[in-house]
């Protein structure tokens, strides 16, 4: 289909694989939860890190996990916390850069692959650049994530892109975080929250406060994956559409020109995609993915230089 737009909305609104999937409720070590969905019995297993709002339902994560069940593999989608059906019991939530958090679910799966898609593909960069060569992972692969939040945000918050994403985001984003204002009386500006009509503003008054940032600007900043691949040390593939509505072209290009990003990172910029919409094209992003999670590890990368 024609356009970043439309592949963008194919891949989200077609039909995709059923999965059988099988829950788990883990406690978290500040007292909250996550719910993680399993499916598959035996193999190697791959972990799929969700979108925005997403979860086990979202068409990318049932044709990854599909293609991955049908060639032998165990496949997991950890939920962020809020996004399994059941608000979470803390204020927090979860971000772009909330890479502690899979840090925790990755050591306690022992899991040797993983896949981020979008915000989820954003936090494990990040992940595998703060870690180096400390990371369990053998190999990763991220799709469509927003390697620089700030030029995201820009492209998100204007233009056809607000009314046809940024929109829909905000209205179960903002209806979360009424109802925790309403059971926990949590430190967020309810009027504020109610007049929030971009990401900035979003994130500015709800993300930023409740995980530790001074605002926008800065959680938009220190979340940023592209700083970090410099320090992967694994293979990882970095998969971006250069129409993707999320994620300007421009920013790719920066990430290229860069000259920083080590061999071990394979960057693939095609012209056309969508954000995650490549699932649409055959399902060519799932064979694409386990491809790569599947071929075997190369030589050792070089030592990882001094965190950005």
């Amino acid at each position: 289909m024609p356009g970043g737009h439309l592949q963008t909305l194919y891949a989200a609104l077609a039909p995709a694989p059923r999965i059988a999937w099988r829950r788990e409720r883990w406690e978290t070590p500040d007292g909250d939860f996550i719910d993680l969905d399993w499916a598959g019995t035996e193999g190697p297993l791959i972990a799929i890190f969700h979108g925005l709002e997403g979860n086990s339902s979202s068409p990318y994560a049932r044709a990854i996990a599909a293609q991955a069940l049908a060639l032998g593999w165990r496949c997991v989608v950890p939920h962020f916390r809020g996004c399994s059906g059941e608000l979470n019991r803390l204020p927090r939530a979860y971000h772009s850069g909330d890479s502690a958090e899979l840090d925790w679910i990755l050591n306690r799966l022992e899991a040797r692959h993983a896949v981020g898609i979008s915000l989820g593909g954003n936090a494990l960069l990040k992940l595998l650049g703060e870690k180096g060569r400390s990371i369990g992972l053998q190999r990763a692969a991220a799709i469509s994530a927003p390697l620089d939040l700030a030029a995201a945000g820009r492209s998100l918050d204007r233009g056809l892109s607000r009314e046809l994403y940024t929109r829909i985001f905000l209205k179960t984003l903002k209806k979360k975080t009424f109802e925790k204002i309403r059971r926990q009386q949590i430190p967020v500006d309810a009027m504020r929250l109610k007049n929030a009509r971009t990401f900035w503003e979003f994130d500015d008054t709800v993300t930023a406060p409740l995980h530790g940032f001074l605002g926008a600007d800065d959680y938009w900043a220190r979340s940023s994956s592209a700083p970090w691949l410099r320090n992967i040390r694994i293979p990882t593939l970095v998969i971006n559409a250069r129409n993707d509505p999320f994620m300007p072209a421009a920013a790719l290009d920066a990430v290229e020109a860069s000259g920083v990003v080590p061999p071990n990172v394979v960057l693939e910029f095609p012209r056309s995609g969508g954000h995650a919409g490549f699932p649409g094209r055959n399902r060519w992003l799932a064979r694409r993915v386990l491809d790569f999670l599947s071929a075997p590890s190369a030589q050792s990368a070089p030592s990882a230089p001094s965190a950005p």
